[in-house]
């Protein structure tokens, strides 16, 4: 994940600096709220998006952070059977909420690139033995 290092704020009682990976944690705690996603990706390792917990709210987001901007690229895995376009949508708003409320930074993009489509597993009913009960009259 590759940021740029964000220039100190000097204020009337000293100066404040943002780390990146804190927009980073931010923007993927932000991200992961969002109704559809199943999680984030750390990309693609041999055409293979991986499936990423939350101790990993850093994968998958990549931040360019200036004095007074930042730029922001989260990568997911979304949820089958959710709309695109509405998950992506509600990621952008949360996003740049959460920073722009944490931090005072101005978010000027968000990109949301989707890496996989997770599919939920289906419940296996529990089959009963009933082989010995049909063998038996």
């Amino acid at each position: 994940m590759s940021t740029i290092a964000p220039d100190y704020v000097k204020t009337d009682m000293g100066s404040i600096q943002i780390a990146p990976e804190v927009i980073e944690i931010i923007a993927g705690l932000a991200t992961v709220e969002v109704q559809g996603v199943a999680g984030m990706s750390g990309g693609l390792a041999g055409g293979i998006a991986e499936l990423l917990g939350r101790k990993n709210l850093s994968k998958g987001v990549k931040v360019e952070v200036g004095q007074r901007e930042a730029a922001i690229d989260v990568s997911i895995i979304i949820e089958y059977g959710n709309r695109i376009p509405e998950v992506a949508s509600d990621i952008q708003k949360n996003v740049r909420t959460a920073i722009e409320s944490m931090t005072g930074l101005n978010v000027v993009e968000v990109n949301v690139h989707i890496h996989d489509v997770h599919f939920k597993q289906a419940e296996k009913p529990i089959e009963e033995d009933t082989s010995a009960a049909h063998r038996v009259k």
